[in-house]
């Protein structure tokens, strides 16, 4: 493309170079570009993408690029694309779209299409049933391998994956699982119950959460996961790009929650000044609000201060180290959460293990601050900062670990509750706990 970059190229309507670019570019590196594009240049570029390409390109957009992309098409355009789509990445993308314009492109769809994405968009958001592909292949046990083979050749275009096939009984029930490997190196009349694996068999119901879903797949290392219903029958499968991309939406979350802003729906050039304040403004404001309390606190010892000036030159000091040790708390204890480490009822463990860890790092930093305070002060100033580092890092870490653990068991993510909250909070007790101690040790 020379020295000219692709958005550059868009902008200018140089068309053929775009084109040309277009076709001599692989799918990732088709859908990067498209997604570092503003909004009305996105839907102009991909409609010079070759029709053999388009489908694909659009699959591995996000939701949010789908959308701008279809916002720019024709109708009839439209109802191709979405008509060619999986039904899982179909629920995908009505799940951003308003509700009139996902019951118009239903109404547009063919019958099979729009009952297959109609049963995934009853169940509810975040599950795995939302999540799961209803397009798969299934075996029976007494089937021979020849048989199998002739069947996925016949089904096999239409479904997600080929190569985790579930077994079924008469119910519909799953006893086993087998993968086209197997089949292809036997023998064409051996039964697939002789090669199915029955031990350990890992499945998840609709309803299960899909992050628990998509978690089990990559730890296990999984091709496909199966999906049952209430009554245990096989509905769908996960497989293991759509689990990929439901972690990294979590973490993506997680990461803009932990930063105190709500997560960016595209890419980070592509979203306008406006949104970008707009996802941090809400974020700010509640820590603004959560501030507040340490204002209150220093009108409280406003009395201190002024008998005691040099008390606050230290405020930072504690409260920095405070705010700093509640969140390495807090981060700890949400990535321990994410990957299964810990759960609700390891409260108590947890709580006294971060108690420890914050009363030797209390002690350590202590001494270190008032060391040089002794020296250039006074030993009584000193003497509070000790006590009031031990006593402030023993309570942020063990306010850092419990909150995420009570976030979760609130139905809150605990992420909400992460570095910058809890910086806020801690700062107010700290600056309690710091003033308290000063008035014991000085007789104030």
């Amino acid at each position: 493309m020379s020295d000219v970059s692709f958005d550059e190229l868009v902008r200018d309507g140089e068309t053929r170079r775009v084109a040309e670019w277009l076709r001599a570019s692989t799918i990732l590196e088709i859908v990067d570009e498209l997604a570092r594009l503003d909004p009305e240049d996105t839907a102009v570029a991909f409609r010079l993408l070759p029709r053999d390409r388009a489908l694909d390109v659009f699959e591995a957009l996000d939701p949010g690029d789908q959308q701008q992309v279809l916002d720019g098409l024709r109708a009839d355009r439209v109802r191709q694309i979405i008509e060619a789509l999986d039904p899982d990445d179909r629920a995908r993308l009505f799940d951003e779209m308003p509700a009139k314009v996902v019951t118009r492109l239903l109404g547009q769809l063919s019958a099979d299409e729009r009952t297959l994405t109609t049963v995934l968009l009853g169940y509810p958001e975040d599950s795995a049933g939302r999540l799961m592909s209803p397009e798969f292949v299934s075996l029976r046990a007494t089937s021979t391998a020849g048989e199998a083979i002739e069947k996925i050749r016949r089904e096999g275009l239409d479904a997600e994956t080929v190569y985790a096939l579930p077994v079924l009984d008469d119910h519909r029930h799953l006893i086993g699982i087998t993968g086209l490997r197997a089949l292809v190196l036997a023998p064409t009349s051996a039964r697939v119950g002789e090669l199915m694996t029955t031990d350990g068999i890992h499945q998840v119901t609709t309803d299960t959460d899909q992050e628990v879903a998509a978690r089990l797949v990559r730890e296990v290392g999984l091709i496909a996961l199966p999906v049952v219903d209430s009554e245990g029958r096989l509905v769908g499968v996960i497989t293991v790009d759509d689990a990929l991309r439901v972690l990294e939406d979590e973490e993506t979350e997680d990461f803009a929650l932990a930063g105190g802003a709500s997560p960016l729906r595209g890419n980070y050039l592509a979203v306008s000044a406006f949104g970008l304040a707009r996802v941090r403004a809400l974020w700010l404001l509640l820590l603004i609000v959560a501030a507040a309390l340490t204002v209150n606190v220093l009108q409280v010892f406003e009395s201190t201060l002024d008998e005691v000036v040099t008390l606050a030159l230290f405020i930072p000091l504690i409260t920095g180290t405070g705010g700093n040790s509640g969140a390495q708390a807090s981060t700890a204890v949400i990535r321990a959460m994410a990957v299964g480490e810990v759960r609700l009822s390891d409260l108590p463990r947890i709580v006294w293990r971060e108690a420890r860890v914050g009363m030797m790092l209390g002690l350590m930093l202590g001494f270190a601050a008032a060391l040089p305070v002794v020296i250039l002060y006074d030993a009584d100033l000193g003497t509070i900062i000790m006590i009031a580092l031990l006593i402030v890092c023993t309570w942020a870490t063990t306010v850092g670990s419990a909150l995420p653990l009570l976030a979760r068991r609130a139905g809150v993510d605990p992420a909400v509750v992460s570095a910058p909250l809890i910086t806020t909070l801690v700062d107010a007790s700290a600056l309690i706990i710091y003033f308290v101690v000063a008035k014991v040790v000085l007789g104030l």
